[in-house]
């Protein structure tokens, strides 16, 4: 039989590897055909608007690679071990729930912290849903699919906390009827001044049709600006208000943040080597969104500390995860 004619053990993409693929490599590698540059020409509906689309603000994006199919998940998660991880996940936030619930916490909140939870932790379910929509588009023009399956978990991940913030949003209800909870949000979210950053931030990056745009302002600014407001100086003003719970919920948030910002962390460092102009870009694109990002933070951060220390640890420490990656802003 001819060496050509002779089974391969593995898939073709992966049989140069000489040693057995793992799980990750078998369900997450090359699934695109239409990666950019696996110079494929786009013979079927090519000036359908969609396919033009793509062609437009993926394959002509600012932000290029010559090999995306190289890209890893840090972290190599596949569905299969993300249900499992999520699955102990969502039993700790349910155990807290039931805890807390048993010992009657939400009765005994002071006046002053449910209207900031009012204010500030129930509309969040508007922001975090808004960036899980910017990770469905990222997902929809991803260059390959390990970039792609990672963004459907980042994407999960906000749905999640969505339903979440959204449970507990009616147990503060039932607690407090008379208070608005779960017919109030989106007027806050709408009017309130410490979501006015967020909204424009938010709205912004959803109309960035630039993929390697709407990915900085979705993973390096607008995530990173809900992570330090929202996630880290709410829940230091949960804890000094005697709210546990809300502090332990928003750092169990911050567990699923972390991973994302792996994912950046990984796919900021593999476009920089792969090519360097590719920093100048975000760094560019950085230059007019940081503000933005700050100004989101200091709105939010207002009420909780009229001094304006919360929002300036929060915006050095949005801004200490960009140095980290090596970018300028």
């Amino acid at each position: 039989m001819s060496d050509n004619l002779k089974p391969l053990k593995t898939w073709s993409h992966l049989a140069g590897n000489r040693r057995r693929p793992t799980e990750y490599e078998i369900v997450s590698t090359k699934l695109l055909w239409n990666t950019p540059n696996h110079d494929l020409p786009w013979r079927m509906a090519s000036n359908t608007p969609q396919i033009q689309w793509i062609i437009k603000n993926r394959n002509g994006s600012l932000l290029q690679h010559s090999q995306w199919d190289a890209f890893r998940d840090p972290d190599q998660m596949v569905y299969r071990t993300y249900s499992l991880m999520q699955d102990g996940q969502e039993s700790y936030v349910d155990g807290l729930l039931e805890d807390y619930s048993k010992n009657q916490h939400d009765w005994r909140l002071d006046a002053a912290w449910l209207q900031v939870l009012s204010t500030h932790y129930a509309p969040a379910r508007y922001v975090v849903h808004a960036v899980q929509m910017a990770s469905s588009y990222l997902i929809a023009l991803a260059p390959c699919s390990t970039v792609a399956n990672a963004l459907m978990l980042q994407g999960g991940d906000q749905l999640r906390w969505v339903s979440r913030i959204a449970y507990r949003t009616i147990e503060l209800a039932d607690a407090h009827p008379a208070l608005g909870f779960g017919k109030r949000e989106r007027g806050y979210w709408e009017s309130h001044d410490g979501w006015r950053g967020f909204i424009e931030l938010a709205e912004r990056a959803l109309v960035a049709w630039d993929w390697g745009e709407c990915f900085m302002a979705t993973n390096l600014v607008l995530k990173p600006a809900i992570d330090e407001a929202f996630m880290h100086q709410l829940a230091a003003a949960a804890r000094q208000y005697g709210d546990t719970l809300t502090a332990s919920l928003l750092e169990a948030q911050f567990q699923d943040s972390q991973r994302s910002r792996r994912l950046t962390a990984a796919l900021v460092e593999f476009l920089v080597e792969g090519r360097p102009e590719n920093k100048q870009v975000l760094d560019a694109w950085l230059e007019h969104w940081v503000p933005l990002g700050e100004r989101a933070i200091a709105a939010f951060c207002q009420d909780l500390d009229p001094q304006g220390e919360a929002a300036q640890i929060a915006q050095r420490d949005a801004a200490a995860f960009r140095h980290g990656l090596g970018l300028a802003f």
